[in-house]
């Protein structure tokens, strides 16, 4: 008898950051992009050989890893504050570690990607525009140096 698989749907997720200030609210978002790895590649002539030329991995870069959610005051986030303090007062705090969970119906993880020396690169505050009623939406975009799939 053949196993059945499943393909994983993509819209059951939470996001942990290892931030001292973060809260229960943290863990929500609309949406996140940048989940990924590219390996760099270096091109090599050797001498003597003419019909090609050998490419041959060097390092890796990731992300930048892009999370989308509804706007949330300073008093309601953590991650809100780390935030202000990196782009108010220039004070660059690096979280060591941000775990993303793909969950599944029983809300427990099925995968779990963790991406380590975070911070952040842009803070974007969504278009206002009373013609339409939508909920502010706020972007991070944070810069990260390993990417690792777990489970």
């Amino acid at each position: 008898m053949a196993d059945n698989v499943y393909q994983n749907v993509n819209f059951h997720f939470k996001v942990h950051f290892t931030l001292n200030t973060a809260k229960a609210i943290d863990v929500k978002f609309q949406s996140i992009t940048g989940l990924d790895s590219t390996i760099d590649s270096e091109t090599v002539k050797e001498g003597g050989e003419n019909r090609f030329e050998h490419v041959i991995p060097t390092r890796r870069k990731y992300g930048p890893l892009i999370l989308k959610r509804g706007f949330l005051d300073a008093s309601a986030s953590g991650i809100t504050n780390w935030l202000k303090e990196a782009f108010d007062n220039e004070n660059f705090i690096t979280m060591e570690t941000v775990d993303i969970f793909l969950l599944s119906e029983e809300h427990k993880p099925m995968v779990q990607w963790t991406i380590n020396n975070v911070w952040p690169r842009s803070w974007k505050i969504g278009e206002f525009n009373a013609e339409r009623g939508e909920v502010l939406i706020e972007t991070l975009e944070l810069n990260y140096n390993r990417l690792i799939l777990k489970k």
